[in-house]
């Protein structure tokens, strides 16, 4: 019976960690997430999908998020878990932003 327990806890711990494993390798890294969203921008100009005006607002919001981050970075020893988490909220809405203004019809003239 105790090898029982033993190895239905074992089965636990393994159960719980998988997802765990998971979720750290979806997590994406902060510079990177930068550099991708960035990168989306200027392919949006080159290609001629963003418009000027567009160009510039991504880019004014890009920068704010810059500067949000580098405060958060500032205030105390890193980035905490909730601090995380706003960016991490606030790049996905500047994704959706890149997104629904690249594939909005107006184009550079």
């Amino acid at each position: 019976m105790k090898k029982f327990s033993l190895m239905l806890a074992g089965l636990a711990v393994a159960a719980t960690s998988v997802p765990m494993a998971a979720n750290a390798q979806a997590w994406q890294n902060i510079n990177a997430r930068q550099a991708r969203l960035e990168q989306r921008i200027n392919q949006g100009i080159r290609s001629g999908a963003l418009n000027r005006n567009e160009a510039v607002r991504l880019r004014a919001q890009f920068r704010d998020l810059t500067v949000l981050e580098n405060r958060y970075r500032r205030s105390g020893g890193g980035l905490s878990l909730q601090e995380r988490r706003d960016l991490d909220r606030r790049f996905d809405a500047l994704s959706a932003r890149i997104k629904v203004q690249k594939n909005d019809r107006q184009y550079r003239r």
